[in-house]
């Protein structure tokens, strides 16, 4: 019987004795955390180099502590005082861990954990140890001579991404980075998206933004032109995405920007005579100059390129459930391989710089509540947390409650096409890109 029912008055130190030996407890990242699942730099071991770039670093990690011991993970640690020089970059940090949060999806890249120091943010992903290039040649006739087997690679992975923007749009969310080096595989050979730094959210029906962001040989007419553009921009990328998947390139190329862009604008789009004339027809529709005109622009999104007869043997639920075998499953010989990434960052010591505490207090406040802990994660904990009663102090005031926020970038870093958003990638490569040449692959893809 509760103290203060026994007597019909308030007895305060009834009251207080009650209370201190009864707690309600909330299953949520601050309970879990309270005691015995503190996440810090210290819960993993540093494996392995698997990207750098401007503001950070990206290193493949063990869990040493608490919950998932001993899984493997990328840690991507990025420099507050680097990204705080930019608003733009400060930005797009929190905004992609809000829309990882929101989105979670079989064909995107899952957040596990994001904490931070004084000094660093540490954003703790699946790791995934794929590249796209491995079935990149879908198209190509000596790998697939059988034109059955051939198309049932170009539509599953295409419908994998199909799948992951449609996911994206209904969330009233834009890509706009749609390119090889943010497609990866995940063990099983299913694909993920990754990287969300472009996002752009509360794109709905009628809403356009006029931002000029992208990778050039992916990038639609209409954000290069600044005529304002919507969630079409990312039907335009899977066209052209498509195309480079099926011949080996993206469908306009030039040996430098200014003419690559003056292509797209202007010129024809030329289909080889080897593609079937559903895989030329969907191209066609999606490379359309103007969005009004291009498939996937109308209320139905998605729906309408599922629909396409390019996609007529794909059972679309089984998709998306991962019921249908991948054409190709990366060959990797433990959790810890990374044969597929770039020996010029693997083969590096992972070393984890120090930290650098000196910011100002308006710098930190631009990263209050990045803590996260992923539903996932509080689900394994939830058999051996403790409900035992615990003896805790008196509060004399309600303290305020904590809203973690959510996900950030999980780019590749290596030698491919750099994203434009007026500032440099954070994971792109030091010195400039090149412009794209033909390859025989989608390209290389590093982390």
């Amino acid at each position: 019987i509760s103290p203060i029912q026994y007597t019909g008055l308030f007895d305060t130190a009834a009251i207080f004795q009650f209370y201190a030996q009864t707690e309600e407890v909330e299953l949520t990242s601050e309970s879990v955390n309270r005691d015995r699942e503190r996440v810090g730099p210290d819960c993993f071991e540093l494996l392995t180099v698997l990207g750098k770039g401007a503001y950070g670093k990206v290193f493949q990690v063990r869990k040493v502590q608490g919950a998932q011991t001993g899984r493997i993970f990328a840690m991507k640690v990025l420099k507050k005082a680097k990204i705080v020089c930019n608003a733009k970059d400060t930005a797009h940090t929190r905004a992609e861990r809000e829309i990882l949060e929101t989105v979670r999806h079989p064909f995107i890249v899952d957040l596990l954990y994001a904490f931070q120091t004084g000094g660093k943010l540490y954003l703790i992903l699946e790791c995934l140890s794929g590249k796209l290039e491995a079935t990149s040649s879908c198209g190509a006739t000596h790998l697939y001579p059988d034109l059955p087997v051939r198309s049932f690679c170009q539509s599953f992975y295409l419908g994998e991404i199909t799948l992951a923007l449609g996911h994206l749009h209904s969330n009233g969310i834009i890509y706009r980075d749609l390119k090889p080096e943010n497609i990866m595989l995940n063990h099983q050979g299913h694909i993920k998206l990754t990287d969300f730094g472009l996002c752009k959210e509360s794109i709905h029906d009628g809403s356009v933004t006029h931002t000029f962001c992208g990778t050039i040989e992916y990038m639609a007419p209409e954000i290069l032109t600044r005529s304002g553009h919507n969630r079409a921009v990312d039907w335009w990328s899977l066209g052209a995405l498509m195309y480079d998947m099926m011949t080996g390139s993206p469908p306009f190329t030039a040996e430098n920007r200014k003419k690559t862009i003056d292509k797209i604008l202007k010129c024809k789009l030329n289909l080889p005579p080897y593609l079937t004339i559903d895989a030329r027809d969907l191209v066609k529709k999606l490379l359309k100059k103007n969005p009004a005109q291009r498939l996937g622009s109308s209320k139905a999104d998605c729906a309408d390129i599922q629909k396409h007869a390019f996609f007529k043997h794909v059972n679309w639920d089984d998709l998306l459930h991962k019921r249908l075998e991948p054409p190709y499953k990366p060959q990797l010989q433990s959790d810890e391989d990374v044969s597929q990434f770039d020996t010029r960052f693997t083969r590096q010591t992972p070393v984890d710089s120090p930290d650098d505490t000196s910011l100002s207090h308006s710098a930190e406040l631009a990263f209050a509540g990045f803590t996260y802990v992923a539903p996932s994660v509080l689900e394994s904990l939830k058999e051996g947390f403790s409900f035992e009663p615990r003896a805790r102090n008196v509060r004399r005031h309600n303290s305020s409650p904590r809203t973690p926020i959510s996900p950030l970038k999980f780019s590749p870093a290596g030698p491919f096409k750099s994203s434009l958003d007026g500032e440099p990638d954070p994971f792109s490569p030091m010195s400039p890109p090149t412009a794209a040449a033909p390859v025989t692959s989608l390209g290389q893809i590093n982390m």
